[in-house]
């Protein structure tokens, strides 16, 4: 039979070691994924802006996924689920961005077409008086 000679203040230190060891392990377990506050503001400002820049009239298909990614964000923050919000944040930042620039971009070419349509005018003019 073999007696164990072990201290006993040894155990209970190890056993308070490994326990405290344990809790941190869960402590960080949770505090991995902080709640995305700050992407979630980012992509509210991001579709604010994309509508602003005319997204429902020139890109209301990119602006409409902008804002359905934005709404499963708030829902899976109001759900306590981080990653999915960040990630959706993240997603729908991205497609407010592309409405934004593709109704600048619409906008812009719109403008072009009407300086080149005012254009052939003063040129149709021009030529009128010539003759």
């Amino acid at each position: 039979m073999s007696k164990n000679n072990t201290p006993p203040e040894l155990i209970t230190g190890l056993q308070r070691i490994g326990l405290a060891f344990a809790v941190t392990l869960l402590m960080a377990g949770c505090a991995s994924t902080p709640a995305p506050t700050a992407q979630m503001a980012v992509a509210k400002v991001e579709v604010n802006n994309a509508m602003s820049a005319g997204g429902n009239e020139y890109a209301p298909v990119q602006l409409k996924a902008a804002m359905e990614e934005l709404n499963g964000a708030e829902k899976a923050m109001a759900a306590e689920n981080y990653e999915q919000a960040r990630a959706m944040a993240e997603r729908a930042e991205v497609d407010a961005k592309l409405a934004a620039a593709t109704a600048r971009s619409a906008k812009a070419q719109k403008a072009a077409e009407t300086v080149k349509a005012d254009v052939q005018v003063l040129r149709n003019e021009l030529d009128r008086k010539q003759q």
